[in-house]
């Protein structure tokens, strides 16, 4: 099916959309539930109601733009992505899933083409842990990952509630009544930028995510022995800076040892207690990162940092405590889904490439209540979560007709 999609039009909005910050341009910055989130989420609803669709908002505000289809009661196809931002980024990220999956709505119906199953696109809230720091909050809730403790659990810097956030931006009810069961959708389909280097470095226009991969977070709190730099002599040291580089170390290994490209560690948080010159860590807090496309494999490595904790412990002097802070399992894109992707490319004459994601988005959530897939987008030299964070119009609409291509298939086939 050939749809014209309007560039011009898709790049102004995304302009537009990208003035809703708290921080001058060109960076964006746009947290969930601040004003300017709030008056953006505005702006994309106006857009959607003036292509003609409805709207409903849950109890979280996810939001949810539907083109009802000849047979309403058949389980909608859905797209979307997020348009929430942490600071100081660009304006791509989330957004072309939003605004481009709009586009692609409106470029079928000026096609003539007429679903049978209804189309919805989708705005989730809180893709970014920006302000509850938990990444994919709207999706979680969606899904049944969070339940309605979230609600008190759930607090910002300042100490103040989800609850108290959503229901002063206008989002009440209880948050159970968000979760959606498996078949609510008969898939959903996601328009990402890749966030990476591949796309643009080998050439191709689109890349065809085939898994999705999952990070497990791990708090590690290590206690030793402070003292004076001078006056502590070396063989009585328990310094506990010395063994959360050892742990560190240990993490780099174990990733390593799997000889998997796909498995990486990332020891992202190090705060040394006193944090002075002249003073011997007594104390440190470690954060770290793993991720991987295969579940097993990832939590080998956790597996192995636990032993090295333990061996550290017991050869340096000093007391440490782990904490599991989340273990999401990855996911595994619909090869249904995929193949329809693959032959909207094909009518199109666009090559593309298989590939999975490193960084996580809300399909990781969603594929635990329908079959999903996603479309990656080449960006500029790979940047995303930064100012300077680009995709150009014509890899925007390449995409986008393709989402199309995708969503109409599936509409009238599956």
């Amino acid at each position: 099916m050939d749809v014209n999609i309007n560039s011009a039009r898709l790049s102004a909005e995304l302009e537009s959309l990208a003035t809703f910050s708290s921080v001058p341009a060109p960076a964006v910055t746009r947290v969930v539930f601040s004003e300017e989130d709030l008056r953006a989420r505005a702006y994309v609803k106006r857009l959607c109601l003036e292509a003609g669709l409805s709207i409903r908002e849950d109890s979280v505000g996810n939001t949810f733009a539907r083109w009802t289809g000849s047979d309403p009661q058949l389980p909608a196809v859905a797209t979307g992505s997020h348009i929430d931002a942490i600071p100081h980024a660009g304006r791509y990220d989330g957004t072309v899933g939003v605004l481009g999956g709009l586009e692609a709505i409106r470029a079928l119906h000026d096609s003539g083409f007429r679903p049978r199953r209804s189309i919805e696109l989708v705005l989730f809230t809180a893709e970014e842990p920006t302000r509850f720091g938990i990444g994919c909050l709207g999706s979680r809730i969606l899904c049944g990952s969070l339940d309605g403790a979230a609600d008190e659990a759930l607090r910002d810097s300042q100490g103040q509630r989800l609850r108290e956030w959503r229901t002063a931006a206008g989002y009440r009810g209880q948050l159970s009544t968000a979760r959606l069961d498996w078949g609510h959708y008969a898939a959903f389909l996601e328009l990402h930028i890749e966030q990476g280097r591949l796309l643009e470095q080998e050439g191709v226009p689109l890349g065809l995510v085939t898994a999705i991969a999952a990070p497990a977070s791990l708090r590690i709190e290590l206690e030793g022995d402070g003292g004076h730099a001078g006056a502590l002599l070396m063989p009585d040291r328990h310094d506990a800076f010395l063994a959360a580089s050892e742990i560190a170390l240990a993490l780099e290994a174990a990733v390593k040892a799997t000889g998997a490209i796909d498995t990486v560690g990332t020891t992202g948080v190090c705060e040394v207690f006193p944090c002075a010159i002249n003073s011997v860590p007594s104390r440190v807090k470690l954060e770290v990162d793993v991720r991987d496309i295969d579940e097993a494999r990832r939590d080998g490595v956790l597996a192995a940092l636990s032993t090295a904790c333990e061996r550290v412990a017991r050869q340096r002097g000093i007391r440490v405590r782990t904490q599991l802070l989340n273990s999401d399992p990855p996911a595994h894109c619909s090869p249904e889904l995929l193949a329809a992707l693959a032959s909207a490319c094909d009518q199109r004459w666009i090559a593309h490439r298989r590939m999975v994601s490193r960084a996580y988005h809300d399909s990781l959530f969603m594929a635990r209540i329908a079959p999903v897939a996603m479309l990656f987008i080449p960006c500029r030299n790979g940047v995303s979560h930064r100012p300077d964070e680009y995709a150009s119009p014509e890899a925007i609409a390449t995409g986008v007709a393709v989402l199309a291509g995708g969503l109409s298939a599936l509409a009238d086939t599956i």
